[in-house]
């Protein structure tokens, strides 16, 4: 039997009509009866099949990795992963500009000459005779208060509990989500303007089908997006994430 006659007859089976399917999975009513008759001309190309053809199992209570085995033999096999640290490097080395000490010899010979200066021009003048006395009967003056550092400086940021990951969709994407122990947070396809966020204690993981259709924040910091249109992106963050450098 064909995948989308396994898939029909799964449904069947299980009580379920196109359109239950559908509210389920989100996935267009056309699409899965065109995917029951092996047509899959209406995905999108073979990542988001891939992901259709999971859902859809997944509803119907079957096991989708058989079906998605069969689909990768018949379509020239499953993507490979993209490294998170290939697509955040550098591409070039940072050039830090070196600075330069002061010229500490030049500053001290120009306060010299202003001193000596200032100094003939007050003998010149009788001004340091008339305002000794003043100097002499002149209270101390008060010391500058110094500030005080805030409490709020002196404490240390308290350390992140979770993990929290936003995805905003610019254009069309199949998402799957888990958290540090496997447990699915979300599969499944977001559309341009939506947004979702996640939180997890230890880490969150994420496959993305369209690394350049999606927007990232993690822990409050934007990322963008973390890849080209099409190219498939596999992502994990931590509590401390996304390190600084």
């Amino acid at each position: 039997m064909t995948i989308g006659g396994t898939l029909a007859k799964a449904r069947q089976e299980a009580g379920l009509s196109v359109p239950q399917v559908a509210g389920r999975t989100r996935i267009r009513e056309t699409v899965i009866k065109a995917i029951e008759r092996d047509d899959y001309s209406m995905c999108g190309g073979d990542f988001y099949t891939r992901g259709h053809i999971r859902n859809i199992a997944r509803a119907a209570g079957i096991d989708p990795e058989p079906l998605i085995q069969e689909y990768d033999d018949a379509h020239g096999g499953s993507p490979q992963a993209v490294r998170v640290r290939e697509m955040f490097e550098a591409k070039a080395p940072v050039k830090i500009l070196e600075r330069r000490s002061p010229n500490w010899s030049a500053a001290m010979a120009a306060a010299l000459v202003i001193v000596v200066v200032y100094g003939i021009f007050r003998v010149a003048t009788g001004e340091e005779r008339h305002k000794s006395a003043e100097r002499a009967a002149a209270p101390a003056a008060t010391a500058p208060a110094i500030p005080r550092p805030s409490h709020s400086a002196a404490v240390a940021q308290a350390p992140r509990k979770e993990v929290t990951v936003r995805v905003k969709a610019k254009r069309a994407s199949w998402l799957s989500v888990q958290d540090a122990k496997g447990k699915q947070l979300f599969s499944g396809v977001i559309r341009p303007g939506q947004s979702e966020e996640w939180s997890a204690k230890k880490r969150i993981n994420l496959v993305i089908g369209n690394g350049g259709g999606v927007h990232l924040t993690v822990n409050g910091k934007d990322l963008g997006s973390p890849g080209q249109d099409g190219q498939v992106v596999r992502l994990g963050f931590g509590t401390g994430d996304p390190q600084k450098g």
